[in-house]
């Protein structure tokens, strides 16, 4: 028998976002949520991963009017200011100024007139509120928010992340309140302690040497020693200094590409990322936005870190919403990958998520789960391409015909912080403690081999070395060609503190 899909909307009345978006033929990213009326039966959720589908009982029904569907959009589905925004630049105006001043004391009414002239940025033909309470714009309990800013005009107040240059939205959910709940930078704090001052001195060196490979290796790129160096510095000073503003921005992008490709200022040309699968063929994964918008994003960016930095916002929320958005930004022609993960790191340190003057080693977490990492790319990237209007030449060389900016203004970075999250957790219990049992194995196998043989120190980290790449033995040619001067008692007894100290098991090679 052959199955057959039900699809558990077909028949039901579409309200809110997903009506205005269908109505008004709005080119948008999805909103998170889409709701329905059903004539019959009982109150209904449906969650698909990231996606939710509500379906309401009768009594729920707006209503069929603009502003029916705007309401209860506000009430039950949140706030989405690029659904609003597209909505805004198409509808007549005078239906929003009719609606606002039958209602002119109603909470949705006044967030809707603050909505219009905040993202429109031109007054609709009305007279100051004459209300004396304030509606905060966001509820507090449905996201993280940023300190008010009152608005007279409307008595509504203002506690957005960002600006209408840019503005990313973080909903509350249950799966942030749980990682938020498992206090990781006290997680952090206790892990570092059960080690040794000494052990610790020596971690924070390796540590910053492999978040700087793993971060590049991400990009299947390989920095010469000079660059390695110029990024581990500036890793060493992450948690001093204020890193997202322009000239340090410029400074970063300059420390991190080969010279011939450094920046003086953000990029004047369309970049993107692809895969040329054949000759002429190239599969485009993601479209920055276009260089002639990158300004004004960029001032939107930096304001919305000041905000939120100045708020008491969760420093992995912000760093979410900072590095992630700056790297869909894509600023620069080059870079903006590892200048995105540098960005956490230096957040984290800012906000004293991360002990002083130690590195947790995201990146390599990031480049370990590889596959995840590009998912949390993609939970932005993969709605926003259809949208996108574009044509390559035969160079290469991108033309994105459309309007595009407002899609990279008001991105849902709720489940990407869910993602920094975990990245984050799995970095302090598995990434750190294990590369911090490495070096007391490490110490434990040199001080063993010395009690066997008395040789430089750098001849015994070879050894280690070369015994670890090959499962617990010295492999006959590394032998011969580095260690004939020993016997073969002695190579067996060093060997077997090698193993003995990683809890390796040897094999033949």
């Amino acid at each position: 028998m052959k199955n057959i899909e039900i699809n558990p909307t077909e028949g039901l009345k579409l309200v809110g976002y997903g009506e205005l978006v269908r109505r008004y033929f709005l080119e948008v990213i999805p909103h998170y949520v889409k709701s329905f009326i059903a004539e019959k039966g009982r109150r209904k959720t449906v969650i698909e991963g990231h996606r939710r589908t509500e379906i309401y009982t009768k009594r729920y029904d707006p209503g069929d009017n603009l502003e029916d569907h705007l309401t209860f959009a506000l009430k039950f589905e949140g706030i989405n200011l690029e659904i609003l925004n597209a909505l805004f630049l198409v509808v007549d105006r005078k239906e929003l100024e009719h609606f606002i001043k039958e209602t002119p004391a109603g909470k949705y009414a006044r967030k809707i007139w603050f909505l219009y002239e905040y993202l429109m940025g031109k007054e609709l033909d009305l007279y100051p509120s004459k209300v004396t309470n304030y509606v905060d714009l966001l509820d507090q309990s449905k996201y993280y928010t940023a300190k008010g800013i009152q608005h007279r005009r409307q008595k509504v107040t203002d506690n957005l992340l960002g600006d209408r240059l840019f503005c990313p939205m973080v909903r509350h959910t249950d799966n942030l309140k749980n990682y938020i709940d498992l206090q990781l930078n006290e997680k952090g704090m206790e892990v570092v302690g059960n080690y040794p001052e000494e052990v610790l001195r020596r971690a924070v060196s390796y540590l910053y040497t492999k978040e700087t490979k793993s971060s590049f290796e991400i990009e299947r790129a390989t920095p010469d020693q000079k660059r390695a160096a110029r990024f581990v510095e500036l890793l060493r000073i992450a948690d001093d200094r204020e890193f997202f503003n322009k000239p340090s921005l410029l400074e970063l992008q300059q420390a991190t590409v080969d010279e011939r490709f450094a920046n003086n200022d953000f990029r004047t040309e369309q970049n993107y990322v692809g895969q040329t699968v054949s000759f002429g063929n190239e599969i485009v994964d993601f479209v920055a936005p276009k260089p002639e918008d990158i300004a004004e994003l960029m001032e939107g960016m930096f304001y919305a870190y000041k905000r939120m930095m100045s708020s008491e916002v969760h420093p992995v929320v912000i760093a979410a919403a900072i590095s992630f958005g700056f790297v869909f930004m894509h600023p620069f022609d080059d870079g903006n990958g590892r200048i995105h993960r540098f960005l956490v790191h230096n957040i984290l340190a800012k906000r004293r998520f991360t002990p002083k003057g130690l590195i947790f080693p995201i990146s390599a977490t990031m480049l370990r789960k590889i596959k995840e990492y590009d998912e949390t790319l993609e939970l932005f990237s993969k709605p926003l391409l259809p949208l996108l209007d574009f044509e390559l030449d035969s160079d290469g060389r991108m033309d994105v015909k459309n309007e595009t900016a407002a899609h990279y203004k008001y991105i849902d970075m709720t489940a990407i912080a869910e993602r920094l999250f975990g990245f984050i957790q799995d970095t302090i219990e598995n990434e750190l403690v294990s590369e911090l049992e490495f070096i007391l194995d490490y110490d434990k196998a040199k001080l063993a081999i010395r009690e066997i043989v008395d040789m430089p120190d750098h001849l015994i980290d070879l050894f280690i070395r070369l015994c670890i790449e090959n499962n617990g033995r010295l492999s006959k040619n590394k032998r011969k060609a580095k260690f004939e001067q020993l016997t073969n008692k002695e190579v067996a007894q060093m060997e077997e503190c090698v193993r003995n100290a990683f809890n390796r098991t040897a094999t033949d090679a």
